[in-house]
């Protein structure tokens, strides 16, 4: 049996790598991973970890919905190549946006670079730069 701690680790986890619009969705995820635990249990998680509905009706942080209000108005472009992501910003917007990223703490972004209206963003692996330019690409709806 896994601690409560572990649990919400868990899902941290879940609600980063995919979308999760109900509680019975991560009632059901959390099953896959041998955690078997009711709806009232994951809404008590949901209350505790402060997750919120976001625009597109799935579960995420606050500073998701800040990180994704940003990159759908502010962001140009998102291309990802091996290990490195590069964002193309209004002008004079790119150091908001890069520290909106650095704020949600992906486990996958080492760290970013931003200038006025380009962000490189570097991640651990060619995987994870192709995770994160899909997540933001997600965002933006391209």
């Amino acid at each position: 049996m896994r601690s409560k701690a572990e649990r919400q680790e868990i899902i941290r986890e879940i609600i980063r790598g995919k979308v999760i619009k109900t509680q019975e969705d991560m009632v059901g995820e959390l099953r896959k991973v041998g955690i078997n635990v009711t709806q009232a249990t994951v809404s008590r998680d949901i209350d505790e970890l402060k997750l919120e509905k976001m625009p597109k009706g799935n579960y995420g942080f606050p500073e998701d919905g800040h990180l994704e209000r940003m990159i759908k108005d502010l962001a140009r472009s998102i291309v990802d190549v091996d290990n490195l992501v590069l964002i193309k910003c209004s002008a004079g917007t790119a150091p908001g946006v890069a520290a909106a990223l650095d704020g949600v703490g992906w486990v996958e972004i080492l760290g970013t670079i931003a200038g006025d209206d380009t962000i490189l963003v570097v991640t651990a692996d060619s995987d994870s730069g192709c995770t994160v330019g899909e997540r933001l690409r997600r965002m933006v709806g391209k």
